[in-house]
């Protein structure tokens, strides 16, 4: 299940979710936060936008190519939009398998294809006002590992 949204989400009812099949072996999860810094010093705040429709092609796209590599049972990819606070929660990223293995790689796969092909743009604010984010190498890079 892939969600784009606006408010704040569960990992413990996420988790529950996915550990909810009796094949399952492993389920692993990742949830990214805003922090106090970033691109600029001292963030406060963060403003997250994404291209309506495309970003959730991009999730499911990204979601069948993992299914494609390893054996998983469920997985769930939720990024939130709007005007985020510190420590707020960003995206969640939760794969459960039957081996831990599996569920380890395919996660760490969808985050970082998720934070180099979906359309999600950062603006972060700080006491210096605020600036978009650009997208960063190591990023790129990581992303880029998988073609190894």
């Amino acid at each position: 299940m892939n969600r784009v949204q606006t408010e704040d989400f569960s990992v413990a009812e996420e988790y529950a979710k996915l550990a909810d099949n009796p094949s399952c072996g492993a389920v692993v999860t990742f949830v990214g936060k805003v922090r106090d810094f970033g691109d600029s010093k001292d963030v406060s705040a963060m403003t997250l936008e994404h291209y309506p429709g495309m970003t959730e092609a991009v999730l499911t796209q990204i979601e069948a190519e993992a299914r494609n590599r390893w054996p998983l049972d469920e997985v769930t990819i939720i990024h939130r939009v709007g005007d985020l606070k510190l420590t707020d929660q960003i995206v969640f990223i939760g794969v459960s398998s039957a081996h831990r293995k599996a569920a380890f790689a395919a996660c760490e796969y969808l985050i970082d294809f998720l934070k180099t092909r979906a359309p999600f743009w950062k603006k972060e604010t700080s006491n210096q006002g605020t600036v978009w984010v650009d997208a960063k190498d190591a990023d790129q890079q990581a992303a880029e590992q998988w073609a190894r």
